[in-house]
């Protein structure tokens, strides 16, 4: 995740660096670091971050679809699938091991870089 997103998403939980550093579970120092592009943001920041983010949209209806239904996924690949397991389709790019290429990514970052031209995930993130 660059920079800017963070910040946005921040600005957009009404937050302040304090409490985002709070919800977090990280320094003030941290956040800014991360916010000025100084520091990577860890995956499990990251990850953190996209959930609670994730809810406040969920709040307002944005999340409403579910992936195999907005990628059309076949019956065969939603049963081997853990975000149809679930019963969670809104958190398909939350849920490690989906199989959205066929396969699951083998880490967090493997599966950001795959969300991250997801037409799913683009549509619950970016405006």
């Amino acid at each position: 995740m660059e920079s800017d997103k963070f910040k946005d998403i921040r600005a957009k939980l009404n937050k302040t660096q304090k409490e985002m550093a709070q919800l977090l579970g990280v320094s003030i120092k941290a956040i800014h670091s991360y916010e000025q592009g100084w520091r990577k943001i860890p995956h499990h920041v990251e990850r953190q971050l996209l959930f609670l983010f994730s809810r406040l949209l969920l709040s307002t209806g944005k999340l409403n679809d579910k992936c195999w239904d907005i990628l059309k996924c076949p019956e065969k690949r939603q049963k081997k699938c853990p975000a149809f397991e679930f019963k969670s389709g809104e958190l398909c790019w939350f849920i490690n091991g989906t199989k959205c290429s066929g396969e699951a990514q083998n880490s967090w970052e493997d599966k950001m870089e795959e969300c991250a031209n997801c037409r799913v995930f683009k549509s619950f993130f970016e405006p």
